[in-house]
């Protein structure tokens, strides 16, 4: 007797919804995605207006074996599905008007320039790598691919002993004062832990494995985008035979004899013998469930630590802009005045850093000939109000500065132009507190500590994404779809 497939609904075609699609379609699984947006990839998506083509969310492609990685699972490799292609410099810092550093590829590029800010930082740049790839093999390997249900997973004696040596707690601000002296270089350094969630004094040292996937590993740039990515991994889930339904929200996770039965969306009911939910897990939680069936309180909810929202600027320029990489971090106010304002004092902060992401200099198709593409990102507190008239004080106090740096006016050549900002992560993800990045990285929102990936309250309901194990960021949550997909296999038998 054939016994029939099981079927799994997936509610969000994020980066950890399509993951976990493609597996366990690969797996038998009759699986289907139901997204709310008209679009696949969630705050990845793409957005296209006048001939510009915008990454919503995501630029940054860091951590390029993890995505090789995933692709092997499948026998095929990122190339089979996007071009990739490594910056060179990998990013820009601008210290005041007119006064930039490059932050070239390579290691050795790299040691070099440290070399000439502060002498002897050269060598401690090495070590300081070497420790932060020992961190990033271990808790890239070990760590991030277990389910988290029960601390008894962690208790390997090589584990407890690479925890040792992951110092998880001492401070990351410490650990890059004892390598290195001068002020921007600790700033070029601290740099990539500014969205896990906290200050770098609060932030766990383990995190410099993020200076290895920065420094060592290199930022990588996909044509097409992020979204060329999400269309990689769309097309690798339907070849394994995963359906994918846009346009289709969930209003409800109906629950019989205490497990999940399928989903209800304005068509109709989806049965289904599991549903993994890779919408925002708040609302799954507080929206799609009935209270009985919830894992969480309203007040345990307000003591998460959200990692950061932001503002964006979407803007299409006509002409070229100078003076900017295809990344670029204005770092031309007090770093610590900032992550104040984010994460100790929430507020607007007074004198705000940004980032400007400009992909028209490595790919023409982003953008119309002769006209540049531009998205400009101030990281800020979650839930704050965000009106119109906030949101244009704040255009013009970063424009004013973008244009003092590139040396010419840019705003009376911009002919598209779209904010995006709290309210709308709160309407088109559902984003709890408006935020951007999920749950914040600190080490009491670590592995168990994190929501559950299995509901404790009902049967044959998963998660995966940013809210849970293990993180944000887009490679966590390709491992984050993974992991789930694996744990649902292992539980289905």
């Amino acid at each position: 007797m054939s016994m029939s497939p099981l079927r799994v609904v997936v509610v969000g075609a994020g980066f950890g919804g399509l993951s976990a699609a493609a597996l366990l379609a690969r797996e038998g699984a009759r699986v289907t995605v139901v997204e709310k947006n008209d679009e696949v990839g969630g705050r990845a998506r793409r957005w296209s207006s006048d001939g510009f083509h915008f990454d919503m969310g995501p630029s940054w492609y860091w951590m390029p074996d993890i995505f090789e990685r995933f692709f092997e699972l499948f026998d095929q490799h990122p190339r089979d599905y996007y071009h990739l292609e490594r910056l060179d410099p990998s990013y820009r810092v601008v210290f005041a008007p007119g006064d930039a550093v490059d932050l070239p590829a390579g290691v050795d590029a790299l040691v070099r320039l440290f070399d000439e800010a502060e002498p002897g930082s050269g060598p401690r740049l090495r070590a300081f790598l070497a420790d932060a790839a020992y961190k990033y093999e271990a808790g890239m390997g070990d760590f991030v691919h277990k389910p988290s249900l029960s601390p008894f997973e962690f208790a390997d004696p090589r584990l407890l002993v690479a925890l040792f040596r992951l110092q998880m707690l001492q401070s990351f601000r410490g650990h890059v004062e004892r390598h290195f002296t001068h002020p921007r270089l600790r700033q070029i350094v601290e740099f990539p832990v500014l969205f896990l969630g906290a200050t770098a004094p609060k932030t766990p040292a383990l995190y410099s494995m993020m200076n290895h996937a920065d420094m060592a590993l290199g930022t990588w740039y996909p044509q097409g985008g992020m979204a060329a990515v999400v269309d990689g991994l769309r097309r690798l889930a339907e070849s394994q035979g995963a359906e994918i339904r846009t346009g289709t929200e969930v209003l409800e996770i109906p629950v019989e004899g205490g497990r999940a039965t399928g989903v209800l969306t304005e068509d109709g009911l989806m049965e289904a013998d599991v549903v993994l939910a890779n919408a925002d897990y708040h609302h799954v939680e507080t929206r799609l469930l009935r209270r009985r069936h919830r894992q969480y309180s309203a007040e345990w909810w307000s003591r998460r630590t959200l990692s950061p929202s932001s503002l964006l600027f979407y803007l299409g320029v006509r002409g070229r802009v100078d003076g900017l990489a295809h990344h670029t971090l204005f770092f031309d106010e007090p770093i610590d005045d900032h992550a104040d304002a984010i994460y100790e004092n929430p507020r607007w902060p007074e004198r705000p850093l940004f980032y400007v992401s400009a992909p028209s200099t490595t790919d023409p198709g982003v953008a119309p000939d002769g006209h540049e593409n531009l998205c400009l990102l101030i990281p800020l507190a979650p839930d704050l109000p965000d009106d119109h008239e906030t949101r244009e004080r704040y255009w013009d106090i970063v424009m004013d500065r973008l244009e003092a740096h590139v040396g010419h006016p840019v705003r009376d050549r911009v002919v598209v132009k779209r904010s995006y900002a709290h309210s709308d992560f709160r309407a088109d993800y559902h984003a709890l507190g408006g935020n951007a990045y999920g749950l914040a990285n600190t080490l009491d929102q670590t592995a168990i500590l994190r929501p559950r990936l299995r509901s404790k309250r009902v049967r044959d309901l998963y998660f995966t994404g940013q809210l849970t194990v293990p993180g944000p960021g887009v490679p966590p949550a390709i491992i984050s779809g993974e992991v789930a997909a694996r744990q649902i296999l292992k539980d289905r038998g």
